[in-house]
């Protein structure tokens, strides 16, 4: 089995040598492709010298990742963003669980993988964001990051029609496939030192006025009710399956990561 890692970058070029050389003691079996928009610092120059493939794709993250699930070679397709690295042990376990199993006259189909994020940073406000995504793993606020090639050739890739929400797109054209979905012990850790809060909003500010593209795909239905109704994302994805004994557990992380979403759903409501 090999596996085709695939980076959509603008302007990387802080991130991608830590993101490139992650990959570096399992190149046997890894290739890294990325796929860059425009970027005026170098980011693609950096990437090939690392010994990445490197194409030119825009307007926007859907159509880079697509062109890199095109390009790729791989049995096996890992979507990550520049800023994101995955420790030897994280990859070690995608690479053994992504192994085709044989059985006679039929070869078994790799699982899709959800992979928790660890967020990297200082401060209290960071340490609210770690806290925050932690409940969203597995849940319909995740999204896979690793997909067999095959099966993303099937549902067609991402809706390059969608510029926000384009992952749970994705994941629900997945699920409906029946595809066998795991998630895995290791984290990839995400860098966001200098994501400050202001930052944080002007980007959900840019996406909140796409979002409405990706209801009307799917009719503002169930699942749609809870990734943007106030009863899931800000109380039912906390406390469901026994969460709420963590989040009692730490209420000052709690009441900072509750800070921060009122901020993002306000932004979101006043840019859709």
């Amino acid at each position: 089995m090999t596996l085709s890692v695939v980076i959509p970058t603008k302007n990387e070029a802080a991130n991608i040598a830590a993101c490139i050389r992650a990959f570096d003691g399992v190149r046997d079996r890894v290739e890294v492709i990325v796929v860059d928009n425009a970027s005026t610092d170098g980011t693609p120059a950096i990437a090939a010298k690392l010994g990445a493939h490197v194409f030119a794709q825009g307007p926007e993250r859907c159509a880079q990742r697509n062109r890199g699930g095109r390009e790729a070679t791989g049995d096996v397709l890992l979507f990550v963003d520049a800023d994101m690295t995955l420790p030897a042990a994280t990859i070690d376990e995608i690479l053994a669980r992504c192994s085709s199993v044989a059985h006679p006259g039929t070869v078994q189909r790799p699982p899709c993988l959800y992979i928790p994020e660890t967020r990297v940073g200082t401060g209290l406000r960071l340490a609210a964001r770690n806290f925050e995504r932690s409940f969203y793993d597995g849940t319909c606020i995740d999204g896979l990051r690793v997909i067999p090639r095959a099966l993303f050739e099937q549902v067609g890739g991402y809706d390059e029609s969608l510029v926000a929400c384009e992952d749970w797109d994705l994941d629900r054209r997945i699920l409906a496939t029946g595809a066998e979905t795991a998630r895995t012990r290791g984290a990839l850790i995400h860098n966001e030192a200098n994501q400050g809060l202001q930052r944080l909003l002007a980007k959900k500010a840019y996406y909140s006025a796409s979002v409405a593209a990706y209801r009307r795909k799917w009719g503002d239905d169930a699942i749609c009710g809870k990734q943007f109704g106030l009863a899931y994302r800000y109380f039912g994805v906390f406390v469901e399956n026994g969460k709420w004994k963590r989040l009692v557990a730490h209420p000052v992380l709690a009441a900072v990561m509750y800070a921060e979403r009122i901020l993002v759903g306000l932004t979101y409501l006043l840019h859709r």
